[in-house]
């Protein structure tokens, strides 16, 4: 194939502006970086659109649940019964709580002792509102939605970098603003898809990607391109995802969750270094149609499949449980009473779920604050008792061997583990300032693209 210079020059603007803004994050490196503090493997599923919590661990013979729910309320018998669980907490205990009937994965996994709910927890922030909760929560700043980095990013750029090529996977589009500006972060639905992003004639299979070898010559011989650097990381991981090949494990849901589930698996049994990985799964905003009187409709299947996508990616994964935490969220909870839509509007305190090799589980954390119109907050959405940072606190200290609370969740003051996950409890760092982090910034080069002519 006969390329003019232009053609050239302009193919090389293409797929390094593409890559640069989507694909790899901005493509900047920061100083050379030390190896990650551990090697433990870190899971977000983020349930995006307000997931009713209610619905997923119901308390569900609690008179004020089933007078404010109506034909809502999860049914007391019949094939869509709640699966019973025992919470092993005396909070609790004045209640009978069950999983939705299409979680028995999540049931299994809860009883084999790995699964671990924390029930009236979240943003202790009042918003509703779904854009704002997202950001408090992933960029771990209640009431600001202005931080300039995610709480993951700061989680890793504070443990002091990592030396692997891949330390950091959002199964997805784009990356999350969990880790807004970290430069490592790669985005991608699958190894196979992923590729440089240029006009298709400079790139054709057919040609053994020309434009990509193209590429991959001129950063290796370059001493001085500033570029250098990000163009080689592009063509190793472009290498190395395209060396995986096909995974297609069964028992996983059909549909962009299993997708991403599977994607995820792979790559952490391509055992390439990977520390921390993002799977967003939607539509849980239930304002209309949540469910039939039977219990069944479209809340109870959406259950199903997380339930279902987490069993099988726990299991697929059992060779790493030891190093494997999983935490699943979401922006806010559902409100306790049913809408004349047969829905329900957003609420306020919502469910956690840890799952994992060292979870405590087979116990539900926090403390109930009852469903009383008394006892309710704005006396119409469960309250919130634990602070979902306090979960993620926990995780980090135990699990992940970062202390630095003060620089990952600023303002957060104090460290208060529930006893979810073992590990040994490492003195937190409470401030930015105590961990001589506060004004640290990694140094990067962020290329800037301009048109040739």
């Amino acid at each position: 194939m006969q390329w003019t210079r232009r053609e050239f020059l302009m193919g090389c603007s293409t797929a390094i502006a593409a890559m640069a803004a989507a694909r790899i994050g901005h493509l900047a490196f920061a100083e050379p970086v030390q190896p990650q503090a551990t090697n433990e493997i870190f899971v977000q599923i983020f349930l995006r659109g307000g997931c009713d919590g209610l619905s997923l661990l119901s308390p569900y013979d609690d008179s004020h649940y089933r007078t404010a729910r109506g034909s809502l309320a999860l049914p007391l018998s019949g094939a869509n019964a709640p699966l019973r669980i025992d919470t092993y907490n005396p909070s609790y205990q004045t209640n009978s709580f069950g999983l939705n009937s299409k979680m028995p994965h999540l049931r299994d996994l809860y009883n084999s002792g790995h699964l671990a709910f924390i029930h009236a927890c979240g943003l202790t922030d009042d918003t509703r509102s779904h854009f704002d909760a997202m950001d408090y929560i992933e960029r771990g700043t209640p009431g600001n939605k202005t931080t300039s980095s995610g709480w993951i990013t700061r989680h890793l750029q504070s443990q002091g970098g990592t030396s692997s090529l891949l330390p950091a996977v959002a199964a997805n589009t784009a990356t999350p603003a969990s880790l807004l500006n970290y430069t490592a972060a790669v985005a991608m639905t699958s190894p196979s898809s992923f590729n440089v992003s240029t006009y298709w004639r400079y790139n054709r299979p057919e040609d053994n990607y020309p434009f990509l070898t193209t590429l991959r010559e001129m950063y290796s011989r370059s001493a001085i391109n500033p570029l250098a650097p990000a163009g080689r990381r592009v063509t190793q991981v472009i290498d190395l995802m395209r060396s995986m090949g096909s995974y297609n494990p069964s028992n996983y849901p059909s549909g962009t969750f299993g997708d991403a589930l599977k994607t995820v698996a792979q790559l952490i049994k391509a055992e390439i270094g990977l520390q921390v990985a993002t799977i967003d799964f939607g539509g849980w905003d239930t304002h209309e149609a949540q469910a039939n009187s039977d219990g069944s409709g479209y809340l109870s299947d959406r259950l199903g499949i997380l339930s279902q996508g987490l069993g099988a990616f726990y299991n697929d994964l059992a060779n790493y449980h030891s190093r494997l935490t999983i935490v699943v969220l979401s922006e806010f909870g559902r409100r306790l009473g049913r809408n004349q839509s047969n829905g329900t509007d957003h609420g306020h305190g919502n469910v956690m779920m840890v799952l994992g090799g060292n979870v405590n589980g087979r116990k539900v954390y926090g403390t109930w604050p009852g469903l009383h119109p008394d006892q309710l907050d704005k006396r119409q959405d469960l309250q919130i008792t634990t602070d979902f940072r306090q979960v993620l606190s926990e995780i980090l200290i135990r699990r992940l061997g970062n202390p630095r609370l003060g620089t990952i969740f600023p303002g957060l003051g104090s460290y208060t583990p529930l006893g979810i996950v073992r590990g040994a409890d490492l003195p937190p760092v409470l401030s930015a300032e105590e961990a001589g982090l506060a004004n640290a910034e990694h140094r990067v080069f962020v290329p800037v693209i301009q048109q040739c002519r």
